[in-house]
């Protein structure tokens, strides 16, 4: 039995991941057929079943990934502003741009977040979390502790949870072309500025 080492499985997985994202951003959901995944990957059917049990599964994967980029960056650049409204408006301005790049690969990751599969619900949840302590972190701002010692507060957990719902929903107006990506940003302020005064 061959034994394969961790980077190389974690190096699989990117490669994976990486081909689901090409492939949605090409033709969006449809277009992430997992033996399309495992050929373009160079991987056997079977191993990419082993990590991703589903297409939604996969999705959900790579946009955890995106969170964990967003994460680097505000860890890099943390949002800015005077105030918690003008810092979780520049953060979600951030992570709505980065997101909007790639109009196909977003509306696959929400119909993959919404497809109710059980097996990708701890993931999502997993993104959640990541969400919250990164608009608290915004809300916090510089000497606020931005990284989040001690953990959110009440409060603070239901202010970003507020906040995130508002941004999904955003999100999924945008995907259906019911708003554009400036109208998202101006909602969020607007959210922002009555959560968080």
């Amino acid at each position: 039995m061959e034994r394969v080492s961790i980077p190389a499985v974690e190096e699989r997985a990117r490669r994976i991941v990486e081909t689901a994202v090409e492939l949605a951003e090409r033709g969006g959901f449809e277009a992430v057929r997992l033996r399309d995944v495992a050929d373009q990957a160079g991987v056997a059917l079977g191993t990419l079943y082993r990590r991703f049990r589903s297409k939604e599964a996969l999705l959900v994967a790579a946009l955890e990934r995106e969170a964990e980029a967003l994460e680097r960056r505000l860890r890099a650049r943390p949002a800015s502003g005077g105030s918690a409204a003008e810092r979780v408006t520049a953060f979600f301005a951030s992570a709505t741009r980065g997101l909007c790049r790639r109009p196909n690969v977003t509306r696959a990751f929400l119909r993959a977040m919404t497809s109710g599969e059980p097996e990708v619900a701890s993931t999502v949840s997993r993104f959640h979390e990541r969400m919250t302590l990164l608009i608290t972190a915004a809300i916090r701002g510089p000497g606020g502790d931005g990284e989040l010692a001690p953990p959110p507060s009440p409060r603070e957990r239901s202010v970003a949870l507020l906040l995130e719902h508002v941004w999904f929903s955003c999100l999924v107006g945008w995907a259906g072309g019911l708003q554009s990506q400036p109208a998202i940003v101006v909602q969020m302020h607007d959210a922002a500025t009555l959560l968080t005064s």
